[in-house]
């Protein structure tokens, strides 16, 4: 990965945190983006006075103008994109499908899904004009199998999937390996909002019997944006300690 460029959405905490760090140690330049500015500046502090390069661009990836901004900021800055890792996501609305609003809905959706397709757009036309490149999208074990509560969010990971798959047949023969991970519940800020007897509950659907690690996920990712997975292409991914052999 050295002198590769990186963009990673939702950097500023989590997976995209321990994604940009493993990346920066590998000699990446990284793009922090995230809506959060302090916190995502932080961790590009914390990569330069590492030795590693980085910069910090804020992004609501909900918004198409804003995710075209940071390709372009991308390429003005590093010259291309090499990597891309769309891991930018909401825990969204917790309620069954009757009493889920319909802007709780469309947040979700929005942040989770058409937020890719938006960073996929930009991030591969610039990867045509450099020759080829690498995208992981971060969808969910909740992208194979429903959870009662959370349809927008299950049917956003799902639908990350689909689009992973389709991109991939679409630009396989110029270059461009598009993959999704699918972690399990990871022990990430996005949980802090549970309290202990959920927790618990959650580890207890996990046959390995813990919550993941931002870092196990963001291994992954970094192996499978790298040359050693190179004859991997259009593929679902789970991360997640047994969930989904439940």
């Amino acid at each position: 990965m050295k002198n590769k460029t990186v963009i990673i959405t939702g950097a500023a905490s989590g997976i995209g945190k321990a994604t940009a760090e493993l990346f920066a140690k590998q000699g990446a330049n990284i793009v922090v983006s995230d809506i959060q500015v302090a916190e995502g500046e932080k961790v590009v502090k914390e990569i330069i006075s590492s030795g590693g390069k980085a910069s910090f661009f804020k992004t609501d990836v909900s918004n198409p103008e804003e995710m075209e901004a940071l390709v372009n900021f991308t390429v003005k800055t590093y010259g291309k994109i090499d990597v891309a890792v769309n891991n930018a996501g909401i825990g969204g609305e917790l309620n069954p499908i009757t009493d889920l609003s319909i802007e709780g809905w469309q947040k979700v959706i929005s942040i989770n899904l058409s937020s890719l397709f938006y960073g996929m757009k930009y991030q591969i036309q610039a990867m045509l004009k450099s020759g080829g490149g690498n995208i992981v999208n971060v969808s969910s074990i909740l992208g194979a199998v429903g959870f009662a509560g959370s349809a927008g969010y299950s049917a956003a990971k799902h639908g990350v999937i689909g689009l992973t798959q389709t991109a991939a047949l679409e630009y396989a023969a110029q270059g461009i390996r598009i993959n999704a991970v699918g972690p399990g519940f990871i022990d990430t800020p996005l949980l802090d909002a549970l309290d202990d007897e959920m927790k618990k509950q959650l580890i207890a659907l996990h046959p390995i019997g813990r919550l993941g690690k931002s870092e196990e996920i963001a291994a992954f990712i970094f192996w499978l944006s790298s040359d050693k997975a190179s004859f991997i292409n259009g593929s679902y991914h789970p991360i997640d300690g047994g969930y989904l052999a439940n």
